[in-house]
């Protein structure tokens, strides 16, 4: 229970906490800004009432996600002193950047848009949302910028005595191609979570035969083309997310994969029981060639391994153990992968009952099509486990590792990470009773308790 083991800890419950709520933000806020828009366009009352609704929940859950992300930006000080010191001079850049010009813009236009009912002209007032909904996706934007420069260091240069990295190149930071690749691959996730959250409760209300049944088939209409694109972005913009990775980060692939040997063509792991104390495999089952087609669309092509990265490692970086924890790695990576490929089904199967115009559901598909909405949830947050713990040792990839980064333990000593911890257990357990509570309240109210 070091002070390192510690600070990590904290800083996975925070940030995959928090992470429960941005996709949902970035996803229902362009939901919501869709629904007014096609009431601006058609004046049918139901699709304001529907904007109305989605944006009665959009507000719940990003009052949360606001409240839980403030938190993570005073860890960087508090609990990674070292690495704000070494990285300051430009992670804190495009942190700033987004308070003050996405989040702003968001917040803004969230209070003229929430206020703004019945005293704005109909455009006007739909123009609002749509600025929050870009305000998100900036805010998504400028944090990747920032987490960008941990997974691919660009436009930097060493100080003169090594003790930080200073920014040189503003725009190579902005255009690093790690930034484009994970960008399109956050934000088809968020419309996938918003997606799934509108075809659960819409078909909630369908089964239970509430009112206003015309208005939640229509939203289950739209939520199924929505959740349907998104998941075919999101697994389009991860094929592409994974052939950087063999170019950029080959051993978080390969722990990925538990390919412990390097291999031309290189197979794909369907289950893997490893020993990773000994580098082997106990039991496996690999399909020939995939891995090699999943790298470089064909089915020859070498993918290295983890004994070959961690000997071409120790003689670029020094000493050292640079594997990450493979079974972490390989977990959640097949946890994403399989709440992708159910989602993909889910969202499928949604969208043939629209297309024939079918609303009716049985108990059984119902209640399966209800509880997708925990999908995007599984597959959001194992990804961003595998995208953090598939890059240690580093916490800056080549430029510093995660135990040089910590606050020194004379400064922040163990128990008061342990008091801080559970401090945060508990308020953040609490704010997620009130966040279920009022979700549910609100989702099961329907349209006129949004009214």
């Amino acid at each position: 229970m070091d002070t390192l083991f510690l600070a990590r800890l904290q800083f996975a419950l925070t940030s995959v906490f928090h992470f429960f709520f941005v996709p949902l933000t970035l996803g229902l806020s362009i939901f919501t800004a869709i629904m007014e828009t096609a009431w601006v366009r058609t004046g049918k009352e139901k699709y304001r009432q529907l904007a109305r609704f989605w944006g009665h929940l959009f507000l719940i859950n990003f009052a949360v996600g606001v409240v839980t992300g403030i938190v993570m930006e005073f860890q960087f000080g508090m609990n990674w002193s070292e690495y704000a010191r070494f990285v300051g001079d430009i992670f804190g850049v495009p942190l700033a950047i987004e308070a003050l010009l996405a989040f702003f813009l968001e917040s803004t236009f969230l209070g003229i848009w929430v206020f703004g009912w019945d005293r704005l002209p109909k455009a006007l007032h739909a123009t609002a949302i749509w600025l929050v909904a870009l305000g998100s996706n900036l805010s998504a934007l400028w944090i990747l910028v920032a987490n960008s420069f941990m997974q691919s260091p660009v436009g930097y240069h060493m100080a003169a005595n090594g003790s930080r990295a200073e920014m040189t190149d503003f725009p190579a930071l902005l255009f690093n191609p790690y930034v484009w690749k994970q960008f399109p691959h956050v934000v088809a996730g968020g419309l996938t979570t918003g997606g799934f959250l509108v075809i659960a409760v819409s078909a909630w209300h369908l089964m239970k035969g509430t009112r206003d049944q015309e208005a939640f088939s229509t939203s289950l209409k739209f939520g199924s083309i929505y959740a349907f694109i998104g998941t075919l972005l999101v697994t389009l913009a991860g094929h592409t997310q994974m052939q950087d990775l063999i170019r950029h980060q080959p051993m978080k692939v390969a722990a990925a994969e538990a390919l412990w040997e390097s291999e031309n063509p290189a197979s794909f792991s369907l289950f893997t029981v490893g020993n990773e104390k000994e580098l082997r495999d106990e039991f496996a089952i690999r399909v020939p060639g995939m891995l090699s087609f999943l790298a470089y669309n064909s089915f020859n092509g070498e993918v290295k391994g983890i004994k070959a990265l961690q000997q071409e490692y120790v003689t670029k970086y020094g000493p050292g153990n640079y594997i990450p924890s493979v079974i972490t790695a390989y977990w959640s990576f097949r946890f994403m992968v399989g709440a992708g490929t159910l989602m993909l089904l889910a969202a499928a199967f949604a969208l043939y009952k629209v297309i024939r115009e079918d609303y009716s559901f049985s108990r059984l598909s119902g209640s399966l099509l209800f509880w997708s909405f925990l999908l995007p949830y599984i597959a959001n947050s194992s990804g961003w486990i595998l995208a953090e713990m598939g890059r240690q040792p580093w916490i800056v990839f080549g430029l510093l590792k995660t135990e040089q980064a910590v606050t020194p333990s004379s400064v922040v000593n163990a128990g008061e990470l342990l008091l801080s911890i559970a401090v945060f257990a508990v308020v953040y357990g609490a704010l997620t009773l009130v966040d279920v509570f009022l979700l549910k309240k609100y989702a099961a109210a329907g349209l006129h308790a949004a009214e």
